[in-house]
Parts: structure tokens; sequence; C-alpha cells
């Protein structure tokens, strides 16, 4: 793996102890421009992981505690009145960071939820006609409840579309849950070693994309995609954008791996936590137990692996 990938993972495992490789994924959504989605239960370290990603990389961090009330004024900014310079002036809302954990965005109500669609999809947006530009790099993990948990408003499906990866952080074997205790047994502010900055963060991501492609990548990406929409088990297939967070994905794993070309195996290692949370699963499919995760096995399964690259 790549030696300075390497030392952003074990920076951040010091500070949140895993039993599935979350880090490496988060990383490798962070260096491919791509937004998390974690759904999870309370307590399991989400915040922890995302301040130690912010500290390791060395990019500003925000948190947005979403919940039934907040309004998309507290998240974007808006305009205030201020009688000394007889005139708006916008003031910033809490999403003017470079690594923003937006903490039970399923909470927040359908119209404060639409306030991440711009700001996810073209690190931007839009206050009174007047278009302001978000901090680059601009990273986000957002959190969910389960959809049976109390007072949750559904992530509609344009909302899911934007989020490049999807995982879940589980909770913790005993073994590490006893890390866990003697790592925090003294303070609560450990912090992880400064390993990147900004500047590094931003010639990382440039390098991911130009890493080069082959046609043959391209076609399996979009079979692999193209097969979602003809099946009878899926309502709604994935999109175009789910084609590209996909290749995105595959090029930031040829990074992470040290490579600089893609191959079969960057895709195949993606698409468990690229695609499945874009699904729109049929009623009868969703009753009968079927997850999205499996449908995407069986499409990635189905489709024959390109050789001769």
């Amino acid at each position: 793996m790549d030696e300075k990938i390497t030392r952003l993972i074990n920076s951040i495992s010091r500070v949140f102890v895993e039993d599935e490789p979350v880090c490496e994924n988060c990383i490798l959504a962070l260096i491919s421009g791509l937004h998390v989605l974690i759904e999870d239960f309370p307590g399991v370290g989400k915040t922890t992981l995302a301040r130690a990603i912010a500290e390791a990389s060395g990019l500003d961090f925000g948190r947005i505690q979403f919940t039934p009330d907040i309004l998309p004024g507290d998240v974007l900014g808006m305009s205030m009145w201020v009688s000394g310079k007889n005139d708006f002036v916008f003031r910033e809302g809490q999403l003017h960071h470079q690594i923003i954990i937006a903490d039970e965005l399923n909470r927040a109500s359908p119209r404060t939820q639409s306030a991440f669609l711009e700001a996810m999809q073209e690190e931007r947006i839009t206050v009174d006609g007047v278009t302001h530009l978000l901090p680059s790099p601009f990273f986000v993990i957002a959190t969910q409840n389960p959809e049976n948990f109390s007072g949750t408003f559904p992530l509609p499906e344009a909302q899911l579309d934007r989020f490049g990866i999807s995982l879940s952080i589980n909770y913790p074997n005993i073994e590490n849950e006893v890390r866990i205790l003697n790592t925090f047994c003294e303070s609560n502010l450990i912090k992880a070693e400064k390993i990147t900055s900004t500047d590094e963060i931003i010639s990382i991501r440039e390098s991911v994309r130009k890493i080069p492609v082959s046609q043959k990548i391209f076609y399996y990406i979009a079979e692999i995609v193209s097969k979602s929409r003809s099946r009878n088990d899926v309502k709604l297939g994935l999109s175009p954008r789910s084609s590209l967070h996909l290749l995105y994905a595959s090029q930031g794993r040829a990074f992470m791996e040290g490579r600089d070309f893609v191959i079969p195996e960057d895709v195949l290692y993606s698409a468990p936590i690229v695609l499945p949370h874009r699904l729109v699963l049929s009623p009868d499919a969703r009753f009968s137990g079927i997850t999205p995760k499996k449908i995407i096995s069986e499409i990635v399964s189905s489709v024959k692996i390109p050789t001769g690259l």
C-alpha cells in the first residue's frame, strides 16, 4: 500500500478502533472525492472517526448535529442585516468546513436535508441567489439512524445517490472494546497524528483522477451498472452517477495499492461499498428479505471479468 496512505490509516487507527476496514474505506473516499454515509447505532465512534480523519489529514473539521427543528439557514448560512454597514452581510453556516460530520442526517426534515444536494455535488451553495464556494477539499461523512428509530425522515433517492460510499461500523468485538477502554481510560481528548496537509490531499486527489483506465474497465463498470436496471427485484436501478463513483473509487483503490493503472480487482473491491445503498428494491424483494448487497453481489458475479488489460 502507498506509504503516505498507510501512515494516514495507522494514525487514525490509534484513535478509532475497528473490526472492519472502516478507516481504509473512508480514506479511499477522501482521496477519491467521494462522500461517505454511515448507517449504524449511536455510540460506535462515528464522530471520533471523522475527527481523527480531519486531524490526520490536516483538514478543518466541523460537526452538525441534526434535529427535526434545524433549518437550512443553520446549515448553509444566511444574509443578516448589519446596521453599521447599512447592508446585508452573509454569515457562514455550519457547512463551511473541509470535513463535515453530518450527525443523524435523517433526523432533519426533508427541507433541511435538501440543503446538502448542491453542496455535495458541486462543492458550492446558493443563498439568496448568490453562489458561495465551499472550502477545498470538501468531504462529508454523514450518519443516519436505522429506519426503525423514532423521529427519522428517510433520505430521498437523490440524496443517497450523492454519497459515494456507504458502510457500517458495527459493535466491536471484546478484544477491540478492551482496546477502546485502554485508549480512552485517562482522557477523551486523544488526537491523531497529523500526516498530511490541505495541499497534499488536493494533490493526491488530482493524482487519483489522472490514473489511466482502459476501455475494457469502462465497459466492465457499465455492464455492472446496466444489469441493475433490468432486474425484477429492483424498482430503481443504478444511475450514471453510480458508474462515475465506481470509477473514482477504483482509481482511488489503485492509488492506495501503489499502482498507476486500474485493474478489475479495484472495481471488485469498490462495488460492494459504492453501489448497494443506491438501489431501490421492489416491494416483493423487500418482503422476501433480499438485500441490496446480495443483489450487487449477484450482479458482479454474473459479469465476466475483463482480461488482457
